[in-house]
């Protein structure tokens, strides 16, 4: 049987400055859900979330909340000002019985001290704030509005493992496909103002979805048919009736009404990059450079050779220097030492990471033709600039737009216009998937594959770089980078894991600590546990309990000799959760025990 939901929406309708966002929307949260809430950019994902979180009061439809149930929602932007400290940030959506010790745990998890002023935060360390103050309660039900913007690569796969442990049911708004094929047991598609729900994981969205379009569109040109049958007979009827048939009539004025009120899916972004002259066979070689700042090593001894048609990936941790490398490697940066020699006839275009070339007060259409003009070149034709917009989802009506009325997928997509326009053969894209639906996201990976020069690109994004990468450069730490073939996986396999969190400077992560000398002190004698080591140790136990009793009653519901020929998929689920359980066990008494061990070596 079917338990209960914690939070529904049903037949949800709202309407914005006249246009309807949402006209049948539905969100049926249970127990255990782990939802993908996917569409394209301006469909009304976040403005169904917030409804769902009750920040919105929508036009008609119906809104449950289980009374006794707590959500947490995250939002796009958290406002921290009214709370002197981020500890004081998170520790303000605990309610009376929440473990307080979470809020601590959470903030050094994600890389913050909890001490430090809410007005002097960068848009990233706000929103590992935010995300520490909606995991902190354990909630039963987490709204995620695309958690993992602003993140690097080791935060994003903590994020990804710790909600995962957790037993909240999720709704997740995400441009990472991985995160979302990792996490989600279901997916939502919101299309149209209209949704549609998949009982599986995001992994097996795309296809239904190409599925659900072909249908419309055969169902689309029956209709036109019909509608053509029906005039014809209007004008060709049968001669002899001075009447026309009024139900006929009727009839055709219905599917002509049907026609008008169906919806068409929004266009696809259009992405051709202008492609300049062929550069020469080597585009950038660098020999044994480096870079520092100050005490601080960037960049040790690294040296590469990038050719015409490779797509290089840069990933490490933020702060360890990806942007620095680029600047080496394209000659906008000196190095301290060694040398980087660039191919003849390059023509680079770059997209920054923060979009800082766009002004805000500047219209989009003179963002796009750099003002004074109408028209720009694209592969040599002169195209409208209006035309070149509609390329990218824009309207006519937008052409006068000041960029900073646009939203951030816009502005993303803004972005990417400039960059494609100018004509190159030699593409630097920093972050180029911030803020960019799925569907611009598969369109943006094929434009990659198919340009004609060479590519190098930062990413936290792990899909992105396993489809469009040739190569990966990861930074090993205290300024030693490593290029690995392959895309992001390769390179974890290669490596034996994926990106850590930057380590401190004065030794490098590869390293590890040398023993101690006969007749010195251990290394281990000279600190004592931190506040996530022994925080794990007072908590694991109770853990390990609560999954010992999970364990026995999943047993004992597999113990049932009808459960399989009564519900397989029960079965299955059962069986799956059986198998999860007990790895989460094994590796809770594991650190138990690894930490245990440490304790008692500090103790003496």
């Amino acid at each position: 049987m079917a338990q209960p939901p914690l939070l529904s929406l049903q037949n949800i309708q709202l309407t914005f400055g006249g246009t309807r966002l949402l006209e049948a929307a539905d969100l049926i949260v249970s127990p255990g859900d782990r939802i993908a809430l996917v569409g394209r950019n301006g469909s009304g994902k976040s403005t169904l979330l917030k409804i769902a979180a009750g920040m919105i009061q929508h036009d008609a439809g119906i809104r449950f909340a289980e009374p006794s149930a707590t959500i947490r929602y995250l939002p796009q932007e958290p406002d921290l000002s009214a709370f002197a400290t981020t500890l004081a940030y998170v520790e303000g959506g605990l309610a009376p019985g929440d473990d307080p010790y979470r809020a601590q745990y959470l903030l050094e998890a994600l890389g913050l001290s909890g001490q430090e002023n809410p007005a002097t935060l960068s848009g990233g360390e706000g929103r590992r704030a935010a995300l520490a103050r909606v995991l902190a309660p354990q909630p039963d039900v987490l709204l995620l509005d695309e958690p993992t913007n602003h993140l690097d690569l080791p935060v994003i796969e903590w994020l990804q493992a710790e909600l995962s442990a957790m037993r909240s049911a999720m709704v997740l708004i995400s441009h990472d496909r991985r995160f979302l094929s990792d996490l989600s047991r279901a997916t939502v598609w919101l299309d149209r103002g209209v949704t549609r729900r998949l009982d599986k994981g995001f992994g097996a969205f795309e296809g239904w979805r190409d599925e659900v379009l072909e249908l419309e569109e055969k169902e689309r040109h029956k209709l036109d048919r019909q509608i053509v049958r029906e005039e014809h007979w209007l004008r060709y009827g049968v001669t002899a009736r001075r009447k026309r048939n009024v139900g006929r009539l009727e009839r055709l004025a219905g599917l002509r009404q049907d026609r008008r009120e169906q919806r068409r899916s929004v266009g696809a972004v259009n992405l051709v990059a202008s492609e300049g002259r062929t550069s020469g066979a080597l585009v950038s070689e660098a020999e044994a450079i480096s870079k520092s700042f100050g005490t601080r090593t960037v960049v040790r001894d690294f040296s590469t050779r990038i050719l015409r048609g490779d797509r290089v990936g840069i990933v490490g941790p933020n702060g360890a220097g990806k942007t620095t490398l680029i600047k080496l490697l394209t000659g906008l940066l000196e190095p301290d030492s060694g040398t980087v020699k660039l191919g003849a006839a390059l023509e680079m275009a770059m997209l920054d990471q923060g979009r800082a070339r766009l002004d805000p007060d500047t219209r989009l259409k003179d963002a796009l033709t750099g003002g004074g003009s109408d028209t720009l070149t694209i592969n040599g034709e002169s195209r409208h600039v209006v035309g070149y917009m509609k390329d990218f989802l824009f309207t006519p009506e937008q052409a006068n737009t000041p960029i900073g009325r646009l939203s951030g997928g816009e502005r993303a997509r803004v972005a990417l216009a400039r960059a494609l326009a100018l004509p190159s053969n030699f593409l630097v894209l920093d972050e180029p998937t911030n803020d960019l639906d799925l569907e611009t996201l598969d369109l943006l990976e094929e434009m990659v594959s198919d340009y004609a020069g060479t590519v190098v690109v930062v990413s936290h994004d792990r899909d992105f770089l396993d489809r469009v990468a040739t190569s990966v450069i990861m930074a090993e730490g205290n300024g030693n980078w490593l290029e690995y073939a392959g895309g992001y996986s390769d390179m974890v396999a290669q490596r034996g894991g994926g990106v850590s969190a930057r380590v401190s400077e004065k030794q490098p992560r590869a390293e590890k600590p040398k023993a101690a000398a006969a007749g010195q002190p251990s290394p281990t004698a000279k600190r004592k546990l931190s506040f996530k080591e022994k925080h794990a140790l007072e908590t694991l136990p109770k853990d390990i309990a609560r999954l010992d009793a999970e364990i026995e009653a999943l047993n004992a519901a597999l113990a049932d000799a009808d459960l399989y020929a009564r519900d397989p998929n029960a079965f299955a689920s059962k069986s799956k959760a059986l198998e999860a359980a007990a790895a989460r066990k094994a590796a809770a008494e594991d650190q138990w025990l690894d930490l245990e061990m440490l304790r008692e070596a500090l103790e003496g």
